[in-house]
């Protein structure tokens, strides 16, 4: 039998260079302090981070009324007006291939 009938045949385009997000909803995050900072540190310790090094992305599902600085790889629209709703920031970090 020929060498090419070993092999699937490849179908569709894959993105070699897409960025994957592990994402975590502003709802799921607890107990933060006032004027805080929630980090990739404060994630950690509330378990809310991969086992594996991924870049994070906070997502806006859940309600938040805490003014806090946010620090991540990237936001959602609904998480950046929730967070800024709240009187807090968003502060975007690395580019998204590191953490």
């Amino acid at each position: 039998m020929p060498a090419y009938r070993h092999f699937p045949k490849l179908r569709g385009f894959k993105q070699t260079n897409q960025i994957r997000y592990y994402p975590v909803n502003v709802g799921s995050i607890k107990d933060i302090p006032e004027s805080g900072v929630v980090d990739f540190a404060f994630l950690a310790r509330q378990g809310l981070l991969p086992r594996k090094p991924q870049p994070i992305k906070i997502l806006g599902f859940g309600d938040l009324s805490v003014k806090a600085t946010f620090c991540a790889h990237a936001f959602s629209k609904t998480a950046r007006a929730k967070i800024e709703a709240a009187g807090g920031t968003c502060e975007e970090v690395g580019s998204g291939h590191q953490r």
